[in-house]
């Protein structure tokens, strides 16, 4: 924990001596920060258990606390260097990231938000910080997830940002969260299937424009990388024997079977549902920005982990145990990717 706390002290000293020039590398972080509500009652949304009156009594301090506890994974991850851009989800609003990153010592690095309001029932949206002088948004869009048997069923949108990085590369990002698993994984499978669909059909008129583009897919998608969404539908392939430029391959699948290590713990066993997945273009080590299967990473230090009681060695200590206040981070684990740049 000591080591922990040097890191952040240390990383905000430093983090003034970073200039504008060209970096060698970029830090993108994805995490499910598990259910990040302020504690105001918004009337349109179902937040009513993340109010001071609610079943959690979810109040200022129990607040501040989980924007703090962020922030520390946050800083923890980028080390020297804190991540460049970052994927958020599980969080209710705009105002959230605000708090994040102007009510903790993140103000220091001067993230910038994109986000837009998803109209899933609970009010949890997802969300892209980007740090403004090694990355600038072109353009952002909100795609809305219709599933056509069912129109009355809401979910989370996905968001597509379109920037460049001050190398002058183009970057294709989507920040995702998909249907749970609730009431089974079969019985939702069809949700995460069209989600997926949605996706592949915007990835494809992507590369129809341009097979060279460089696309990064992150996210919690409740779903794992041999699961038919992904495998199938999105067509993000495990196998890395040839790449093509304009196809998607899942890093985060050879990440789980080299280490055995996951983002979420279910009933004793790790998984990954928390992935990055990219274009064969960013796996040629002669382009201008590139990564490997040598670039993904689960951050898993000491300080996120809890004994687990009920099962063998550790799981994620997230902010409740059911109802039960447990003061931790969240139930995932971050992931994040390494992009490299020649020069």
């Amino acid at each position: 924990m000591k080591k922990h706390f040097l890191i952040v002290v240390l990383a905000l000293v430093f983090s003034s001596v970073f200039s504008q020039d060209i970096a060698d590398s970029y830090k993108i972080m994805f995490y499910n920060v598990e259910n990040l509500f302020d504690t105001y009652n918004d009337s349109l949304i179902n937040d009513e258990e993340f109010l001071p009156t609610g079943d959690r009594f979810w109040n200022n301090h129990k607040y501040y606390s989980k924007l703090n506890n962020i922030y520390k994974v946050i800083v923890a991850v980028g080390g020297w260097n804190p991540p460049a851009i970052i994927g958020l989800c599980e969080i209710e609003n705009r105002k959230v990231i605000e708090d994040l990153v102007s009510n903790t010592p993140l103000i220091k690095f001067n993230y910038q938000i994109v986000h837009k309001e998803s109209p899933d029932r609970r009010g949890i949206d997802v969300g892209l910080l980007y740090r403004k002088e090694l990355f600038t948004p072109l353009s952002y869009e909100a795609i809305p997830i219709n599933f056509p048997n069912n129109p009355d069923s809401k979910t989370r949108d996905i968001l597509y940002v379109k920037g460049i990085t001050n190398n002058s590369d183009t970057l294709n990002i989507f920040i995702n969260h998909w249907p749970s698993r609730w009431g089974g994984q079969l019985e939702s499978e069809g949700r995460r299937v069209f989600v997926a669909s949605v996706l592949k059909e915007k990835v494809d008129s992507i590369f129809k424009s341009n097979p060279e583009s460089n696309v990064i897919i992150t996210g919690d998608f409740n779903d794992y990388p041999d699961n038919k969404s992904l495998h199938e539908i999105l067509a993000a392939s495990q196998n890395l024997d040839q790449i093509v430029e304009n196809q998607l391959y899942n890093l985060s699948s050879f990440l789980y079977k080299t280490k055995n290590i996951g983002t979420y713990k279910y009933q004793g066993e790790w998984g990954v549902l928390d992935q990055f997945i990219v274009s064969g273009n960013i796996l040629n080590k002669g382009n201008s920005v590139f990564t490997s299967t040598e670039d993904i990473h689960i951050f898993n230090a000491d300080f996120l982990l809890e004994p687990d009681q009920s099962h063998f060695g550790f799981k994620p200590k997230r902010t409740f145990i059911g109802f039960k206040y447990n003061g931790g981070f969240s139930d995932h684990l971050p992931t994040y990717l390494i992009l490299n740049f020649n020069k």
